[in-house]
């Protein structure tokens, strides 16, 4: 597959974790994209010939299972590369995901083995997702909660967030919260749910939008 197919099988699987419908619509796919409906459904007829999605007229598309391999290789891929860079390069965390676009499309499956033993299997990337194996399997058992969800006195351990967007992490990295870091939380404010933590050692205020994107773990 070329760049723009494994692009278009990544947008699927993204789509697909966040969506209750089995199949994701062309729009969905379209706008995460930003191509045309009508090219959109031109390559999900292509790859439903290659067996990759099956495809439904106004539902839109699901990944087969070949399909759904292909997906997680490609992400395995992009997730090992950030450890790498962030790790071994000593990017900064908001900086591995735009180059890790790029090295993801490296096609060695040995390559990819060989990378992962050099980082020693990591189980999460530096935004907290987890990394596929090379089977394709997942493991998470962390038990998580938004920092948003969480009470006075409550505490719990950052292991990632949903916007991994440059301006959040550097926002992030601005007011002290890492990946790792323990957080306690000392005020919730009743009027617009921002919050006052400990982060680390310091005191840190943080808003209602913010702690919605921060994930905690909390066993």
């Amino acid at each position: 597959m070329n760049t723009s197919q494994e692009n278009y099988l990544k947008a699927i699987y993204s789509l697909s974790e966040k969506s209750d419908s089995e199949f994701v619509n062309t729009s969905s796919i379209a706008h995460k994209l930003d191509m045309k409906s009508a090219s959109v459904t031109e390559m999900l007829k292509k790859f439903e010939v290659k067996k990759l999605v099956e495809y439904k007229k106004y539902k839109g598309a699901k990944l087969s299972e070949k399909g759904n391999q292909a997906a997680l290789n490609i992400i395995r891929k992009h997730r090992l590369w950030e450890v790498f860079l962030l790790k071994k390069l000593h990017f900064k965390w908001d900086e591995v995901h735009e180059i890790a676009e790029q090295l993801e499309h490296i096609q060695s499956r040995e390559l990819t083995d060989r990378l992962d033993d050099f980082l020693e299997n990591p189980r999460f990337d530096p935004h907290g997702d987890p990394i596929p194996d090379k089977h394709g399997v997942i493991t998470d058992n962390r038990s998580t909660s938004l920092l948003s969800e969480m009470g006075v006195k409550e505490t719990g351990i950052m292991t990632g967030v949903q916007d991994s967007s440059s301006i959040f992490l550097k926002y992030l990295e601005r007011i002290n919260i890492t990946l790792g870091q323990r957080i306690e939380v000392l005020d919730k404010m009743d009027f617009d749910g921002s919050m006052i933590l400990i982060a680390g050692e310091k005191e840190v205020s943080i808003s209602a939008q913010a702690a919605q994107n921060i994930i905690i773990r909390t066993n």
